[in-house]
């Protein structure tokens, strides 16, 4: 027995953990367990020593001090403040009086809204939780079909996870050990190209199932011509301003991540002022919230810090990268088995929780096959859109549900999301067809590439910087930077 648990104790390590999930244990305290646990029967066994569990508290203090984390609460914050300050609702109201007169137009507006509350509060609740309240009524109201409802509103408020200034996105960047602003400007054009195809579904079932997405009757447009092109300009002027200052300002190097969300904290509380819908309970309400999601974030990293220390003791990454690197395919079939892998894991795992258990196991088997790690995160990013939206356990689908009129049944949210989730897995698909989607780096390098017509798809996987010596001689060496100094 002894020697069978020797053997196999990396695999024991990862089906234990699998196990205590699937028993609703939290994240993080299954996580944790789990390393010390089997920490001390590696110690028992001579597997370890006991001065491993020693690197600990410098492990968990160097997680405390990780100022790229730090982006984190102050976009959680701008979020907040942002949903109760009225914008979803301004915005939904003027774009949907734009897009009135044409089959679709509310669906339309829904995506688009979607679409620039994603690049204003990164936060999916609060997306999908304002367009249900506000949208979803007046959607049913004028004779659109129950399901394409509620899937384009989940659909849209999950947006906010891949356009930035997504949270995952920061998430991801820090467990690869990459830039944060590399990761944002990988993910922009992704992000919109999926927001198209969101669009181009709603058009064809505009043309071919008018019944299911009427226009407004003449008597539901209050606005006209000049009215009408006022209120999109006031609307529309003050989140885009908020946008650049955030994402402006990152991808033109003037500010950090960390600072970008700090302008972005700052703006939204200036807009929320301007508005006068500022108080001191919608600021008690916003900081709570964030403190809560900043401390979740933290106890999962803690916990994910420590079974990753005790599984790298067993050698689990060299199990992870024997079973990972023998499969047929090369680069392909990896990316084919990670994709299904996470697809399937997302139906019972949000995409914090992927981010920290999953991504350090895959980066360095990813990072030895050649595949650049920014482009690697923005295609999982999009994968784990999905854990958003899977039928029955989709957090947005439990938001929207929360919210939507007793008229709309649980089952028809769960119909409406299926062809959005189609559609999410069509764009991981084209990412990896067409690698060059994912743009960041130096536009010199780029632009070489681009003049070398076609390539195949391991060079266009490759780093846009080829003359730049790998930091790292090994997965396993990579694997310890990532759980260790977490950066």
């Amino acid at each position: 027995m002894a020697e069978f648990m020797i053997a196999n104790m990396a695999p024991l390590m990862f089906g234990a953990l699998v196990l205590f999930l699937l028993f609703g244990y939290p994240v993080a305290f299954a996580l944790a367990a789990n390393g010390i646990v089997f920490g001390l029967i590696g110690i028992e066994l001579g597997l370890l020593t006991p001065a491993l569990f020693q690197a600990l508290p410098e492990r968990i203090f160097g997680i405390m001090a990780n100022d790229t984390l730090l982006a984190i609460p102050f976009f959680t914050f701008m979020g907040l403040i942002l949903e109760r300050s009225g914008m979803a609702e301004d915005l939904l109201d003027t774009i949907g009086q734009l897009f009135g007169p044409i089959r679709g137009g509310l669906a339309f507006a829904v995506i688009f809204v979607g679409a620039l509350l994603a690049a204003t509060t990164g936060v999916v609740a609060a997306s999908v939780i304002s367009m249900g309240l506000i949208s979803l009524p007046i959607m049913l109201r004028y004779g659109y079909d129950k399901r394409l409802a509620s899937g384009v509103i989940a659909a849209s408020g999950t947006l906010a996870q891949i356009i930035p200034p997504s949270l995952v996105l920061i998430i991801m960047a820090d467990q690869l050990g990459r830039s944060v602003g590399d990761m944002y400007e990988g993910a922009m054009v992704p992000g919109l190209v999926l927001t198209g195809l969101y669009v181009g579904y709603v058009a064809l079932l505009a043309l071919f199932k008018p019944s299911s997405c009427p226009a407004l009757p003449p008597e539901a447009r209050t606005l006209r011509g000049a009215k009408l092109f006022l209120r999109v300009i006031t609307t529309l002027v003050p989140p885009l301003v908020l946008i650049f200052l955030v994402l402006g300002t990152i991808f033109l190097g003037i500010a950090t991540p960390t600072e970008g969300g700090a302008m972005g904290a700052a703006g939204a509380l200036i807009l929320a002022i301007a508005r006068r819908r500022i108080s001191f309970k919608l600021l008690k309400q916003a900081m709570e919230t964030t403190g809560k999601l900043s401390s979740f974030v933290v106890f999962i990293l803690v916990g994910s810090t420590v079974f990753g220390l005790v599984f790298r003791g067993v050698d689990g990454d060299l199990w992870v990268e024997h079973l990972l690197l023998g499969l047929p395919g090369g680069q392909v079939g990896f990316l084919i088995v990670v994709n299904i892998l996470v697809f399937v894991l997302a139906f019972f795992l949000d995409f914090f929780e992927l981010s920290f258990i999953i991504v350090p196991l895959l980066a360095p088997v990813a990072d030895k096959l050649g595949i650049d790690l920014v482009w690697f995160g923005v295609l999982l990013a999009v994968n784990m859109q999905t854990s958003f939206m899977h039928p029955p356990f989709g957090f947005a689908l439990f938001y929207l549900r929360s919210v939507a009129p007793s008229s709309v049944k649980t089952t028809d949210i769960y119909w409406g999301a299926i062809p959005f989730v189609c559609i999410q897995i069509l764009m991981v698909a084209i990412i990896i067809i067409f690698p060059n989607i994912v743009s960041y780096g130096d536009p010199e390098e780029k632009a070489r590439i681009e003049q070398q017509g076609e390539v195949d798809l391991s060079t266009m996987m490759q780093d846009g910087d080829s003359t730049k010596a790998p930091t790292e001689d090994s997965a396993a060496d990579l694997l310890k930077n990532l759980q260790s100094e977490n950066k």
